[in-house]
């Protein structure tokens, strides 16, 4: 393993170690996500597209970690490279072997530890209340689920980058947090687009969250998987770390 590798793994380790010390962070990328699918699997509040057929806590599940993921990456990526500008962080790195770059994968890494350990915990909160997943489609699901995960982990967190990366430390704080959830409520991430106007959601459809949100959802549902919304998230996954390649600015 190179030296950069290892520096890069310190880092994702120290911010991982971080993140779950946050107790802001904790409620953002975790306790609300739980909240979610507690909510979605208790009421009536979103009408998920297979209510009724008794695999609402499938797809209660998909959206809600729709919403974990995109909650590690855009606010939580966002806010933390703000203020890592704003008080000359990156500055200072660009001096050390570690370097801007080795910081940013090194964030990266700990998205990815972050979505892990969403995953494990809203997939064990979705069985103690109720769900019962169907052990026949898992060769199918299993691995266009993990695809999934990670191109939308890739997508989010350069898309964090993006926002954090351009404006100053005070807009991010105000525009990643309102983003967010903007895309939770109206983005495709909790409802599926088929429960907006038509115009609307073939517009969501094509969006990181919606693309995110219908690949997820797909996976609850019998037959097979929604391979268009998975195409539309792999675009984003290379897209929007390329633009974040050359517009994110090392100083505010």
């Amino acid at each position: 393993m190179s030296p950069a590798v290892r520096r890069a793994l310190a880092q994702a380790r120290f911010d991982t170690v971080g993140t779950l010390r946050n107790g802001e962070q904790l409620l953002l990328t975790l306790l609300m996500p739980i909240g979610a699918l507690v909510a979605l699997v208790m009421t009536d509040v979103v009408a998920l597209p297979v209510s009724g057929s008794g695999q609402e806590h499938g797809a209660a599940l998909s959206s809600a970690l729709a919403l974990a993921i995109s909650a590690a990456g855009l606010p939580s990526v966002a806010i933390a490279l703000a203020f890592d500008r704003r008080w000359g962080v990156l500055r200072q790195l660009a001096t050390t072997p570690l370097g801007p770059r080795g910081l940013l994968a090194g964030r990266a890494g700990a998205v990815l530890a972050l979505v892990v350990v969403q995953v494990v915990l809203l997939t064990a909160t979705a069985l103690v209340v109720g769900w019962r997943p169907d052990l026949g489609s898992w060769s199918v699901a299993v691995p266009v689920a993990l695809l999934t995960v990670l191109l939308g982990t890739a997508a989010f967190t350069a898309f964090g980058v993006v926002v954090g990366g351009t404006l100053r430390a005070e807009a991010v704080l105000a525009i990643a947090n309102t983003l967010w959830v903007l895309l939770a409520a109206g983005g495709g991430v909790l409802a599926p687009t088929s429960t907006y106007p038509a115009w609307w959601g073939a517009i969501v459809s094509f969006t990181p969250s919606g693309a995110l949100g219908e690949a997820l959802r797909s996976l609850a549902t019998p037959g097979a998987p929604d391979w268009l919304s998975v195409a539309v998230l792999a675009a984003w996954a290379v897209v929007l770390p390329v633009v974040a390649a050359r517009v994110v600015r090392w100083e505010e």
